[in-house]
């Protein structure tokens, strides 16, 4: 099979589109660009309907370009082991059947099958690994852009056996054979090929070879896409650290929170993290190992045991440095519930039992107080967390038999452990408790939270199974959290009414409640939530709120209610909800729609990208679209649109530059659209006039009620035809026209605007629409190379 997959996707999309599934022809292009560049949201939400139209209307070919697609997602994004690993050999076993062994992705599937068995236990399915790989290449030519990823697939099974240098090889003779057919090497090649050689010690040879790649890239006119930009300054990173040029590796690390965004960064950052600690140019502190817990418990919960055990082995090793004990014991029995879980642990088996040995032989912490008293200290005098667990692990130890003393230091130590994100242990602790203490409301509520935390759904059924004999509200409120943590909002919704059926003077229930019923655009339902919870609340008052805080009125409650309201056109509500945060209003009745401040929204486009729109705050909860926007955007110039109350980025220190702090607006999330101005946009193109003329242009339109938004910057240029080839300042714009133009009326009204420039510009969409000659705007757009 030498069928084009890109060539195929195209021909796919355009049949589909023009048989009128115009639904799965999108999908087909935009599913993996989700996949690729980790938009998880997005490909989850359109993956489920694109498969079953691909099924209904019997295209296996493309039900296989879709599972691949989504699988890459959750092998490479979202690094998932084990809790893939069945529809991984389903969806080999189906590629490559008698109807589906022809598509061109199906070669593809045998990469997902690999990756997903390195993801388990790297090491253990090194046989498997290489015979399926290997005889795939065997019967593909090298001309085939999978034959690159195949062969990266068969180096990494080389390297998880030890056998850097021969993966080095194989790497090595693969290039020439694809350069031999024609096949250009991909920059991922060659960063592979950077992996195996810091494995091997060449770490001078990293850099080079990532520099002269890189080069290559930008020679043959191939801009480097953001995950190429990520990936070559963390190599370059992790092998200055390796080369003690610390300085230079910590200007070219990644923040932390790209790690969090991209799974795929995580083993990586911390290995250089690691190595920069070892240097003593970064610091070994307890929110270091917070967060690299957080990623073992991440990759526990999935399934991808190697990786877990080789992360929490670094993890350990971190915390042996700062002499944490209770987390270095803690990170040393995953590690062995872990090595239950691989098939080959020669080598690592040993590097656990040398954690656990270790962090045995810190000494235990002598307790200030006696056990009793340990919790009333540790709130009045404030340790560290990590001083704090192994403090309360010593006094814990101490009140064995006696249940009384214990719960409560039990479910501190299990608080504690959680904030180092330890939920996993935290939850496992409290188990035990709950077994000695099974009526104990609030054992029971933290081993909730933990388990929630823990990502643990088999936990979270036997805890809410086990609460609910005794107290059914209380078992719909665990499944109800759970529900909402995994973006199930119906069942978050359904599960709150159940609560309220049964008890209907709770709050934290309505908020929840009103929370799902947001998520799900039922504003009406959240309105009435949040009005029945100030109906019940007590009034916010520091006295009310220091003893029950979540029984008093807060100030997100009156915020989420004036958003509900403004999203249901209840002004009333909204003026009278923005009396008590003391908001003032022009008028005192009527809808609200006034001249506040320049915000930001973000919004999200058709691609699944977000985008920071700039707008006009109109009210509490409103804002005034600013730019012309285009087609990938449900949004236009001039809608009025409800936004969620937190903001997204905090306001800049009051210590930061004049400039920083003058330039800073609020950005706040896309709730929804309010009123549509009902602009259509039209694209202007050609050369600059300059500044007065253009201005001149800007207002006349604005004049006809039409607005005008520039996208292009100084460097844009176009030909200019007198010149030989030279090139002249342009502009690229964006029109709006309104509902109550016609398009015919805003050609003519550009034409005889711009008729006597120079230069002309070119809008043939809009003279297409307006039934105009587009003969000129042909001209132009040949004319100057637009």
């Amino acid at each position: 099979m030498t069928t084009d997959i890109w060539a195929w996707v195209r021909d796919t999309h355009r049949q589909l589109a023009e048989a009128g599934h115009h639904r799965l022809a999108d999908a087909i292009v935009e599913l993996p660009e989700h996949a690729t560049e980790g938009r998880n949201e997005q490909l989850d939400a359109l993956y489920p309907e694109a498969v079953a139209a691909a099924r209904a209307l019997g295209l296996p070919w493309v039900e296989v370009y879709l599972r691949h697609w989504r699988m890459q997602n959750l092998l490479n994004k979202r690094q998932q082991g084990e809790a893939v690993l069945p529809e991984a050999v389903d969806l080999l076993e189906f590629a490559h059947r008698e109807d589906t062994e022809g598509c061109p992705q199906s070669v593809c599937v045998v990469q997902d099958f690999a990756i997903c068995h390195a993801r388990v236990d790297g090491p253990g399915y090194v046989a498997e690994r290489l015979a399926v790989v290997g005889e795939t290449l065997d019967r593909i030519e090298p001309d085939r852009a999978c034959y690159d990823c195949l062969s990266r697939e068969y180096s990494d099974a080389l390297e998880d056996d030890g056998r850097a240098a021969e993966a080095l090889d194989h790497l090595d003779s693969a290039a020439n054979r694809m350069r031999a057919a024609g096949q250009p090497v991909s920059l991922r090649f060659h960063q592979a090929r950077a992996g195996t050689l810091h494995l091997l010690g060449r770490h001078e040879e990293v850099l080079e070879l990532l520099a002269t790649a890189e080069r290559a890239e930008q020679t043959q006119g191939r801009r480097l896409d953001e995950r190429d930009q990520r990936w070559g300054a963390l190599l370059r990173a992790r092998a200055l650290a390796a080369l003690g040029r610390t300085e230079e590796s910590l200007a070219l690390l990644p923040e932390r929170a790209e790690a969090e965004r991209h799974a795929d960064l995580r083993g990586t950052w911390a290995e250089t993290a690691e190595l920069l600690v070892a240097a003593g140019a970064r610091e070994n502190d307890a929110e270091l190992g917070a967060v690299l817990a957080g990623w073992v418990g991440y990759l526990d919960g999935v399934g991808a045991h190697r990786p877990c055990v080789d992360l929490l082995l670094a993890a350990g090793r971190l915390a042996l440095a700062r002499g944490a004990r209770t987390v270095a014991l803690t990170l040393a029995a995953t590690g062995e519930r872990k090595l239950t879980r691989l098939r080959r642990t020669d080598g690592v088996s040993e590097q656990v039992a040398a954690l656990r040995a270790a962090a045995e032989a810190l000494p235990e912490p002598e307790l200030p107080v006696p056990p009793g008293e340990l919790t009333a200290h540790l709130a009045e005098v404030g340790v560290p967390y990590e001083t704090g667990a192994d403090l309360l692990s010593v006094a814990l130890d101490r009140y064995r038999g006696e249940q009384a003393g214990a719960t409560e230091l039990a479910v501190l130590l299990a608080t504690v452990l959680g904030g180092l994100g330890h939920a996993r242990a935290a939850a496992d602790l409290l188990w035990r408790h709950l077994e000695d203490d099974p009526a104990d409301h609030e054992l029971t509520g933290a081993l909730g939270e933990m388990l929630i935390d823990a990502r643990d759904a088999e936990g979270i059924r036997r805890l809410a199974d086990r609460v609910a004999v005794t107290a059914p509200a209380d078992g719909h409120w665990i499944r109800a959290r759970w529900a909402a943590a995994e973006g199930r909002w119906d069942e978050a919704l359904e599960r709150c009414q159940e609560i309220l059926a049964l008890d209907d003077e709770v709050l934290n229930t309505r908020r929840l409640a009103a929370h799902a019923a947001t998520e799900l655009g039922d504003h009406a339902t959240a309105q009435r939530m949040y009005l029945e919870l100030l109906e019940r609340a007590a009034p916010a008052d520091g006295a009310a709120e220091e003893e029950d805080g979540h029984r008093t009125v807060q100030e997100p409650d009156l915020w989420h209610l004036i958003t509900a309201a403004t999203a249901n056109r209840d002004w009333a509500v909204v003026r009278s909800t923005g009396a008590l945060l003391d908001i003032e209003f022009d008028e005192p009745e009527g809808p609200v729609d006034e001249e506040w401040q320049l915000v930001t929204i973000r919004a999200t486009r058709t691609n699944g990208a977000t985008s920071d729109l700039p707008a006009l705050r109109t009210g509490p909860a409103t804002a005034r679209i600013l730019p012309v926007l285009g087609d990938d955007l449900t949004l236009n110039h001039g809608d009025v649109v409800v936004f969620a109350p937190a903001l997204l980025e905090r306001p800049p220190a009051e210590d930061a530059p004049e400039e920083e702090r003058q330039r800073w607006r609020p950005v706040f999330e896309l709730l929804t659209l309010l009123d549509p101005a009902g602009y259509t946009t039209y694209w202007i193109d050609g050369g600059w006039p300059g500044d007065e003329p253009w201005s001149a242009l800007r207002e006349e339109l604005h004049e006809a009620g039409c607005a005008v938004w520039v996208y292009s910057g100084d460097e844009y240029r176009i030909t200019d035809p007198a010149e030989g080839g030279d090139t002249l300042p342009g502009v690229y714009a964006a029109l709006g026209v309104p509902p109550t133009a016609s398009a015919a009326e805003a050609d003519a009204l550009l034409l005889r605007l711009t008729g006597g420039w120079a230069h002309p510009l070119a809008w043939p969409e809009l003279a297409k629409a307006a039934g105009a000659d587009l003969a000129r705007h042909e001209e132009t757009v040949e004319r100057y190379g637009l």
